[in-house]
């Protein structure tokens, strides 16, 4: 089996709350979100009898059919060249290298130096009611060509309830590798199942259009399963093994979309960077969310 995706795990830190708690207020109120304490409170218990079905029309929905950037209310950018635990050699920027054109979301990377690194490239995380508690994702993209890129369409949680990378999760729609141009990879992490173990959830399809056509990646997100689909044919299934235990089944809090084209790092550049391939970019056509509505 081809090797598995060494993942980004270093998850930025998006919002700040501050608290000040005063004498008339208890100390039970101090310390941990509101919002985060009211999902726990209202967690779902699954039901493995279920056959759990989904909205038929959208309710978020990302087209791209403008010129500019992105909607500023619904997409932020991570910024930074640290490496992001990947030994990634970008500096992804705050949208520099984030444009729509032809009804695309383009992110495009660039052999260009700055922060001490020799590429730029960009990272988004959907943000507002672009954070999700299950649901259908069906995004359609072309990824690039190139020794050494490395772009991904991914999820990450919000509110991070079981603590830091792995323990909280992390859903890997898709991940392609400049030097492995044919396959595709869906994994799925948590804190027993991720890749500094050895023991990520996961697997990958081969398409000999992988680079050159668009593809269409769904993501099936229920209480009792994740399900990964390209083009329609399933890919993998991770299945709640039904203990209540976030060591397994982190996936009952809400997570958001992450997109970004890398360079380099651990599992992108094991066979170097080919620098007369830049710059390259990853087209996204589209994004639709679909609620599970029988929960």
């Amino acid at each position: 089996m081809m090797q598995m995706a060494f993942i980004k795990h270093i998850a930025p830190l998006k919002y700040i709350t501050t608290a000040i708690c005063v004498a008339a207020i208890s100390l039970s109120a101090c310390g941990k979100k509101d919002d985060q304490v009211e999902e726990t409170s209202k967690k779902v218990v699954p039901d493995f009898n279920k056959t759990y079905t989904f909205d038929t029309n959208p309710s978020w929905v990302q087209e791209f059919n403008s010129n500019g950037k992105p909607d500023a209310s619904q997409w932020g950018y991570d910024v930074g060249g640290s490496g992001w635990g990947n030994n990634e050699l970008e500096y992804y920027t705050n949208g520099s290298n984030v444009t729509m054109s032809g009804g695309n979301l383009v992110i495009t990377a660039r052999k260009q130096s700055m922060g001490g690194m020799k590429y730029t490239s960009a990272r988004l995380f959907s943000k507002g009611n672009g954070n999700f508690l299950y649901g259908r994702f069906v995004v359609a993209a072309k990824v690039p060509a190139g020794l050494g890129t490395w772009p991904a369409i991914w999820f990450l949680p919000t509110d991070k309830l079981y603590g830091d990378w792995p323990n909280s999760g992390e859903i890997d729609l898709m991940e392609h590798v400049g030097y492995d141009p044919i396959n595709f990879y869906f994994t799925v992490h948590t804190s027993v199942y991720n890749h500094t173990l050895g023991t990520q959830k996961g697997s990958n399809m081969s398409f000999t259009n992988a680079t050159t056509e668009y593809h269409v990646f769904r993501l099936d997100w229920t209480p009792t399963s994740i399900t990964g689909y390209i083009d329609d044919q399933q890919i993998y299934t991770f299945i709640n093994d039904g203990k209540n235990n976030s060591q397994t089944w982190p996936f009952d809090q809400k997570f958001h979309l992450m997109l970004n084209l890398a360079i380099g790092g651990d599992w992108g550049g094991a066979q170097g960077v080919d620098d007369s391939a830049f710059p390259q970019s990853m087209f996204i056509d589209y994004i639709r969310y679909y609620p599970v509505n029988n929960i």
